[in-house]
């Protein structure tokens, strides 16, 4: 009877080892996410935030992802960058985003205005925003843009669709059993490999 091959038997118990942690950290990561997404839908349910007191640095953010929100923009004919996006009405499009305040220096210099939809990429490029726009958040981090998603677009555009808590996947669950499933695969597999193996007998001597 052949002996257990020990160098390889090392190597499947680490990668099976492996495969389950990785596993147990995707279990972790569904239940964070669906705590991020928990806070997410309470922020979209509370009363509007005002970003002007906030937006000189000195003041600790609240949480802001998914908030409704007033700011007052000061933009004279600014180039609008130009992204897909959808309508009210879920019809694929462009929509049209500018500074708030062009020129300004930290958390003010990251606030950006979706100001609307088209369905023709020929709609002006160039828009001006004097005053409070008042809309809907997307997500916030540390770094990056802070999207303002206006309630009342900018004539020719019609209102965009605000981000959608729906859209943001928790797929950690199945990534999790997937790790589960190939672990216990490769297990089986060598199982079966090991008992071909002892099985097997020695060729007769000549």
């Amino acid at each position: 009877m052949r002996r257990v091959p020990v160098f390889a038997t090392l190597v499947v118990i680490a990668a099976v080892a492996t495969m389950i942690a990785l596993g147990i950290w995707q279990l972790r990561r569904a239940q964070w996410k669906e705590d991020l997404l928990t806070q997410y839908s309470a922020a979209a349910a509370m009363p509007a935030v005002d970003l002007d007191p906030l937006l000189d640095g000195r003041t600790q953010l609240p949480p802001l992802s998914f908030r409704r929100a007033l700011v007052t923009c000061e933009a004279r004919d600014a180039e609008a960058d130009i992204h897909a996006g959808r309508n009210l009405q879920d019809r694929v499009g462009q929509v049209y985003v500018i500074p708030c305040r062009p020129g300004a220096a930290g958390l003010a210099g990251r606030l950006r205005v979706n100001m609307g939809w088209s369905e023709r990429p020929d709609a002006p490029r160039r828009l001006s925003l004097h005053g409070i726009a008042a809309g809907r958040l997307s997500v916030v981090g540390e770094d990056g843009p802070i999207v303002l998603t206006a309630a009342t677009a900018a004539p020719p555009l019609v209102p965009s669709q605000p981000t959608s808590i729906d859209s943001i996947p928790n797929n950690h669950m199945s990534y999790a059993f997937q790790w589960f499933f190939f672990a216990a695969a490769a297990a089986v597999i060598y199982v079966l490999a090991l008992r071909h193996r002892m099985r097997r007998t020695l060729p007769p001597e000549p």
